[in-house]
C-alpha cells in the first residue's frame, strides 16, 4: 500500500445518503481476480445510462472534478453487502480519502485494510463541505498526521484509532505488520519442537 500523510486536491461533492456498495460497484463488475481494474466501473449506473454513455449532470462527470483524490459523501457511506471490491474500485478510481459523517462498519474497516483513510466529521461539517464544494472547485488539504481537513479557510478535526492511523502513514496492511515481528518469528521457527 502506498502510505498517506498530506493530501491536497479539489474535493468532490458526492451529495447522497446511503450509498451502498453495489452502487458503488455493481455486481456485474465483480469477475476480476485481482484487486485492480475496478475503478472505470465505480457508481456505473450512476456515471452511465442504459447506452455506456456519460451522465453530464453526475459529478464524477464534471470536468472540475477529474483527478480528485478526496471524496465527500453524506451519512452511512459503504452500507449494504461487505464486498471488499467497494474500496478497490475507489481506490483505483483515484481517491485516497472519503469523507462522510459515518460509515457502514465492514466497508470502514476494509478503507484501512486497503490505504484509504475514512474520516468522520459531523453532519453540519460534511454540509458545509458538499455546499461549498458543489459551487465551485474546492481546494481541500487532509493532514493525516495533524488529523485536519483545511478547507476554504477553515479547520475540521477529526480522530482516528492511533493503530490505523500509524498502517496508513507508513503503506502498511496487516502482512507488513507481520514482518516487523519477522526476526522474532524467525527465532521462534528456529527453536520450536516438531512433534
Amino acid at each position: 500500500m502506498e502510505p498517506i500523510n498530506v493530501v491536497n486536491s479539489v474535493l468532490t461533492p458526492l451529495n447522497r445518503k446511503n450509498v451502498d456498495t453495489d452502487q458503488i460497484i455493481s455486481k456485474e463488475f465483480l469477475k476480476r481476480i485481482e484487486r485492480t481494474g475496478f475503478g472505470q466501473f465505480v457508481f456505473y449506473h450512476w456515471r452511465f445510462d442504459q447506452n455506456d454513455q456519460p451522465i453530464e449532470d453526475f459529478v464524477l462527470n464534471q470536468p472540475q472534478y477529474q483527478g480528485s483524490k478526496i471524496l465527500v459523501a453524506h451519512e452511512n457511506f459503504g452500507c449494504g453487502s461487505s464486498r471488499e471490491h467497494a474500496p478497490w474500485a475507489i481506490l483505483d478510481y483515484g481517491f485516497n480519502v472519503v469523507i462522510a459523517p459515518s460509515f457502514a462498519d465492514i466497508f470502514h474497516n476494509n478503507c484501512f485494510k486497503n490505504g484509504i483513510l475514512p474520516i468522520k466529521l459531523t453532519i453540519s461539517e460534511v454540509e458545509e463541505l458538499l455546499a461549498t464544494g458543489e459551487t465551485s472547485p474546492l481546494e481541500t488539504e487532509v493532514n493525516l498526521e495533524a488529523q485536519t481537513v483545511t478547507a476554504n479557510g477553515k479547520v475540521y478535526n477529526f480522530t482516528i484509532d492511533p493503530y490505523y492511523k500509524q498502517m496508513l502513514l507508513n503503506g502498511w496492511d496487516e502482512i507488513s505488520l507481520t514482518f516487523q515481528y519477522d526476526e522474532q518469528i524467525t527465532k521462534y521457527e528456529a527453536t520450536r519442537k516438531v512433534f
